[in-house]
Parts: structure tokens; C-alpha cells; sequence
């Protein structure tokens, strides 16, 4: 028997027996008078606290549960309970939905979701961004109607969402490659996830380019090979034609052994994510080294000047540091006409080693700077060929200034010279106490 049934058998015997001690000495009047009295009560009672009950059912409030005596109290107390506990249950569920909803947000994917009318119901930041919407303005607008790109509107209507869509031209800018796919799920509704592949798009062109270049820079110096082996065997020549032929044989095979070392470094720089060691180098030296090569290459046919300032170093690693500034100068004689002026500094700049390269040569169009370092990628290519580049040489300086946490600026102006300055990160940068005293 639950509390309920014990409690109202218990007041009806306490009524019973509180008539019957009335009866014995009021008389049977006054005992029922009494119990047609306290049972009014009783019923007005339990009639005021139902009116709560009814009132608190139909505007919950949280938290403010009346207090009563009784079997009354009881079912308030037992309410607030439940009421608790619920609400603990809404709270936890409201936490997961939030993390749930942080975690989508954080996802560097777009998700957008629909409802069975191709209507926002809700989406992520980068869905906004890849399909230029906007979540709170753009809830509950057919996504048609506000991304109006051919192919996917086509694509969402066919109902075939096996295959991903590629979208080309999105973005404020129109750069951008996006990929779409839909998922459908629960009652005719679609999930949709956007990637932004630009980057890796535009990664797979550069191993394209980068196969094809191989390729290209590989093929001229083959071909001239075979065609003077084919030229030495089939021909009859003079010692002087077969030394001139030899001659420029070696100059070809040389070529080649030098886009295979220069591949090998390049290779050997992007596989070691380590940074080098914090062993000061000795910079008089290696400036040094850099100004007797741009002298040897320059055969006198140029300006060359070089400013140190000798107490200043850097730590790292020699030989790669060597091989990085040593092509910023070689190709600044390269590429500078007989006459021009050359001008390096070595020098120290707000706490940061700070290495120069000027020159008063061909300069190069603002367009081709952003892409200078990439692999083959020449602004001439015949004078590249003709003054002994691979085209590697700069790609191989923006690996070994990344390893070193080193910044490369270009400036340049065409017909008045060029600027390639190389920042080194004040963590890097020492003073040689000896020589700085």
C-alpha cells in the first residue's frame, strides 16, 4: 500500500474516531455536524492546492514549488524533485548540443544543413564563408535562391550525390575551388559538407608543372647529347670538331648533374623538418667565400661591393646558409648586364641579423615575384639556360631561410635593379663578444 492510501486511511480514522469521542459526549448531532465540517474542510483544501498544482503545471517556474502541509506537501516536494532532475537532464542535454554545435564550428569543413524543401535550417561559419551566407539573416531561405552557381543547383536537383561537385570561381575574390557534397538523411533532408580545396588544387599544379619541368630541363640536354653521339658515330670528323663536340657534350652532361644535385638538396631540405643547430658560424668567412665566388663569376665585369659588419653572426647551419645567400649573389651577377653595380650588406637592424642584395640589373616584373621561389619557375628562361641556372637555386634559398625561421623580401623595379633581403629572427642573431669589444 503506497503513502497516498495509508495517509487518507489514517485521516478518515482519526475523523471517526474524533466523531465517535464527540458523540459519546455531545451527542450523535454534534458528531456529525463535526465530520460534515471537517470533511468541507478537507474538500476546500484539497480543491485550493489542485488550483496550485493546476497553475503551476501550466506556467512551470523553475526552482519555486509551494510548501504545504500533508499529503499536499508531500506531492510538492515529490514534484520538485522531478522538476530537478529534469532540468538537470535539459541542462546536460543543452551542454552536449552546444559542444556538439563548437565542435562543427571548429571543423575547418563547411556543413549546412536542409529540410525536406531545400531550406537553411542551419550551418556552420565556414559554410557561410564558402557559399557567402549569412546563418542568422538566410535561415530558412531555399539554399537555390542564394547559391546560384549552375553546377550546383543542377547538382542538387539531380539527386545523384555519389560524386562530390567541384566549384571553380567562389569567393569574394573568384579564386577559390570548392568542393560540395551531399548526404541525405532522416525525412528527406540533406547534409551538405564543403571543403575549400584551392590549396591543394593548386598543390597538384605544382606537381604537374614541377613533372613537366623535370621533364623539359632533362630532354634539351639528352637531345643535345644524342645528337652529337649520332654526329661522332656516323660522321667523319677532325680532331678539332670531335674536341668541340666533346666539349659541349661535357657542358650538357654537367647541366644535368647539376638539376639532379640541385633536386637531391631540395629533396634532402623539405624531408628534414628539423631546425638546425645553434652553433654560431663565422660569418667574416662565409661573407668572405660569397665575395671571392660573385668576384670569380663576375670575371671584373661588375661593381661589386661588400659591407660587413664583422661582429655580427647567426646560428645555424654553414653549409646551407652558404649555398641559401650564396645564389641570392650569384644571380645577382647573373642577371646583371657588364657595368652594373652589385652592393651587400651584412648588417644589424633592430636586433635582427639582416643580409642584403642589391643590384642595378634587368629587374623583374612585379607579377613573377610571388612565384620566384617555386621549382623551374624562370622569369627568362633562355638567359636563365644561357648564364648556368637550374631553377632550383631559389627554391632551395626558401627552404634552407624556412629551416632557419628567416624572412626573403623582393623588390624589385624592371630596367633599375632589384632588392632581396634576407631577415633573420633575433633568437638567431649574436654579437661575437671578442670582436664586438
Amino acid at each position: 500500500m503506497n503513502i497516498i492510501w495509508t495517509r487518507s486511511i489514517v485521516s478518515l480514522a482519526l475523523l471517526a474516531v474524533l466523531c465517535a469521542a464527540i458523540g459519546a459526549f455531545a451527542g450523535v448531532p454534534a458528531a456529525l455536524a463535526f465530520a460534515v465540517v471537517m470533511l468541507v474542510v478537507q474538500s476546500f483544501v484539497s480543491t485550493y492546492h489542485t488550483q496550485r498544482l493546476w497553475r503551476l503545471l501550466d506556467a512551470p517556474v523553475y526552482g519555486q514549488v509551494p510548501s504545504a502541509l500533508g499529503i499536499w506537501g508531500e506531492i510538492y516536494y515529490r514534484l520538485h524533485k522531478l522538476a530537478k532532475r529534469w532540468h538537470a537532464q535539459v541542462r546536460q542535454v543543452e551542454q552536449q548540443h552546444s559542444r556538439f554545435i563548437q565542435a562543427i564550428q571548429a571543423s575547418p569543413n563547411g556543413v549546412a544543413m536542409l529540410d525536406d524543401h531545400d531550406q537553411i535550417e542551419w550551418c556552420n561559419a565556414i559554410a557561410e564563408k564558402h557559399f557567402g551566407l549569412d546563418a542568422k539573416r538566410d535561415l530558412r531561405q531555399h539554399i537555390t535562391h542564394l547559391v546560384r552557381h549552375p553546377d550546383f543547383i543542377r547538382y542538387l536537383n539531380s539527386h545523384r550525390y555519389e560524386e562530390m561537385l567541384i566549384m571553380r570561381g567562389m569567393g569574394a575574390n573568384r579564386q577559390r575551388s570548392i568542393s560540395v557534397q551531399v548526404f541525405p538523411y532522416g525525412e528527406n533532408r540533406k547534409l551538405i559538407l564543403t571543403q575549400d580545396i584551392t590549396e591543394l588544387e593548386r598543390t597538384d599544379s605544382m606537381r604537374r608543372d614541377f613533372v613537366a619541368n623535370v621533364s623539359h630541363e632533362l630532354k634539351t640536354p639528352l637531345t643535345v647529347l644524342s645528337g652529337f653521339l649520332e654526329t661522332m658515330r656516323e660522321l667523319p670528323l677532325d680532331e678539332a670538331d670531335r674536341a668541340r663536340y666533346l666539349d659541349m657534350m661535357s657542358q650538357q652532361a654537367t647541366r644535368m648533374q647539376n638539376i639532379v644535385r640541385d633536386l637531391l638538396v631540395l629533396a634532402n631540405l623539405e624531408g628534414d623538418v628539423r631546425p638546425p643547430g645553434d652553433e654560431l658560424l663565422d660569418m667574416r668567412a662565409v661573407l668572405r667565400h660569397l665575395e671571392d665566388d660573385a668576384n670569380s663569376l663576375s670575371g671584373g665585369r661588375h661593381r661589386i661591393h661588400f659591407h660587413n659588419d664583422d661582429a655580427l653572426t647567426v646560428a645555424g647551419a654553414e653549409t646551407e646558409l652558404v649555398s641559401a645567400l650564396g645564389n641570392l649573389v650569384t644571380n645577382a651577377v647573373r642577371y646583371t648586364p657588364d657595368g652594373g653595380s652589385i652592393d651587400v650588406s651584412w648588417e644589424r637592424v633592430e636586433g635582427r641579423a639582416v643580409f642584403t642584395v642589391r643590384d642595378s640589373g634587368l629587374g623583374i616584373p612585379a607579377e613573377h615575384i610571388p612565384r620566384l621561389t617555386e621549382r623551374f619557375y624562370r622569369v627568362d628562361r633562355s638567359r636563365s639556360r644561357d648564364t648556368g641556372g637550374t631553377g632550383l637555386g631559389l627554391a632551395i634559398c626558401k627552404h634552407v631561410l624556412q629551416r632557419h625561421h628567416a624572412d626573403l623580401d623582393v623588390k624589385s623595379e624592371v630596367g633599375r635593379g632589384s632588392t632581396f633581403v634576407v631577415r633573420f629572427p633575433a633568437s638567431r642573431t649574436a654579437l661575437r663578444k671578442s670582436l664586438a669589444a
